[in-house]
């Protein structure tokens, strides 16, 4: 039933087609250099053939070729801007659109989950999709009871081309390299896969959707909006307007921008802390600006779409960010060695300079250090030259240092929010809203000689991310 082309035959084909086509443009800019084309011409030129091929086959493949690409795509603002000027149009439009799937698979995925009869759940139901993402596209409708929604599909077959995509990109890694050079691409692909039967789960979704629209049903910054019905394969939720925040970044006025950048951040952060779920897809595509008042007089609310992937932090944030971070702005260079290393961050067969550690976070940290921040794509960039070149001692000493597993999701969905603060451009009162939601960053914090403060990593026996679902609020089931 499925029209995603799901052999691996194929896919692999298409996949392989990336390096081998960078290849062999390279040796076609290489030949018009010799007839005398500017190198700079032919460079751009090169660049951009390589970006709309990019953009053409993970948006064709769908599944984890697709999700790979979104996931680039919040990091593009550290790249340096002669590479990232030509990828960022094509990484950006795969936030927001993809080949859709044929009417006649929606329609039989429809009947399937829902039943023969599912048109009479809806009074309206748009065959065209309004939207198209890694697993699923949605479908803008009316619910029998008179709510717009939107309608989540799941692609047949999403789950088996998701997996061969990760497995096969993996596998390419390394020759990938060039297509984003100084992005360190095999760990990404881990991460991924590790999500992979989460992002499939619409129940898991839902009920992680149905906590944060219970919790932020009345605030008057963010709008979560509610499920309406959940069954396999198919996902219900309110519909909400607003624009996209990948046309704030390309378009928005200097106010939106902003206000788009201080609310991301208070999402962030202020959403473990009051539903013990950290929203972990933070690309542009899963976010909107809408109007706070019914004429927009009362400024700006951020509506946040697709709980597929979360964190799951009962407690919040681990109090050890909070605090470690704190002492770090404090320059106690020697309790955040010690703290790192009791964290896992320093291995018991490491001995740094707790100095030196302590001079390689702080320009990481800079945001944090003022009551307002500008977040640009030049400070991105200088952040990633400088742990990223062989030459500097960040370098040198980043590569001795260990993420632990239990903070690689929090790691990654920081830094992705950086990323999509620096392509908004973004003045951030950060400051305020670590002191207002993170654990252990505010004044009257415990220290860790006090004993109050607790590792991320769990206790034996401990439960594991994914065992307390029975917490969340329940999910509508058929209503029709």
């Amino acid at each position: 039933m499925s029209d995603l082309p799901r052999k691996a035959v194929t896919r692999t084909a298409k996949l392989a087609a990336l390096p081998l086509g960078f290849a062999g443009r390279a040796t076609w800019g290489l030949g018009k250099r010799i007839v005398g084309e500017s190198a700079e011409l032919v460079g751009r030129e090169l660049q951009q053939r390589t970006a709309e091929q990019l953009f053409k086959v993970l948006g064709e493949l769908k599944g984890g070729a697709m999700k790979f690409g979104q996931a680039l795509s919040v990091f593009e603002s550290a790249l340096p801007e002669e590479v990232a000027g030509p990828y960022r149009a094509a990484l950006t439009k795969l936030q927001e659109a993809a080949p859709p799937m044929p009417t006649r698979t929606v329609h039989a995925v429809l009947a399937e989950r829902m039943g023969e009869d599912w048109r009479e759940s809806f009074l309206e139901f748009e065959d065209k999709p309004s939207a198209a993402a890694s697993i699923g596209q949605v479908h803008r409708a009316v619910w029998h009871d008179g709510r717009e929604v939107a309608v989540k599909v799941q692609y047949p077959g999403a789950g088996e081309a998701l997996l061969s995509d990760l497995g096969q990109l993996s596998r390419f890694a390394r020759l990938l390299g060039p297509l984003i050079p100084g992005m360190d691409i095999k760990p990404l692909i881990a991460e991924l896969k590790d999500r992979v039967s989460e992002e499939l789960d619409y129940e898991l979704e839902a009920q992680a959707q149905a906590a944060h629209a219970a919790e932020f049903a009345d605030d008057p910054d963010v709008l979560v909006p509610a499920v309406v019905h959940q069954c396999d394969q198919v996902l219900v939720t309110e519909w909400i307007d607003g624009i996209p925040l990948s046309e704030i970044i390309s378009g928005g006025t200097e106010e939106q921008r902003d206000r788009a950048g201080q609310l991301l951040a208070r999402f962030l952060f202020s959403g473990p802390a009051r539903t013990g779920l950290l929203h972990a897809d933070p690309h542009p595509g899963n976010f909107r600006l809408l109007p706070a008042g019914p004429d927009g007089e009362e400024g700006w609310r951020l509506g946040v779409l697709d709980f597929g992937t979360v964190d799951r932090l009962p407690g919040g944030l681990p109090p050890t960010i909070g605090l470690a971070l704190r002492m770090t702005l404090d320059g106690d260079a020697e309790p955040v060695y010690e703290m790192l290393c009791e964290e896992g961050f320093i291995k018991e067969s490491m001995d740094l300079d707790p100095g030196a550690v302590l001079d390689y976070l702080l320009p990481i940290i800079e945001p944090a250090q003022v009551d307002t921040f500008t977040f640009t794509r030049s400070w991105m960039r200088g952040q990633a030259a400088r742990v990223a070149d062989p030459r500097s001692p960040a370098y040198q000493l980043g590569k001795q240092l260990n993420l632990p597993p239990s903070y690689l999701l929090i790691h990654r969905v920081t830094l992705s929010t950086i990323g999509v603060l620096c392509q908004l451009g973004a003045t951030v009162r950060l400051r305020e809203e670590l002191e207002e939601w993170l654990p252990g960053f505010g004044p009257d914090a415990d220290s860790p000689e006090s004993g109050k403060w607790e590792s991320k990593a769990p206790a034996s026996g401990a439960e594991e991310p994914g065992e307390a679902e029975e917490d969340l609020p329940e999910v509508p089931a058929a209503e029709a």
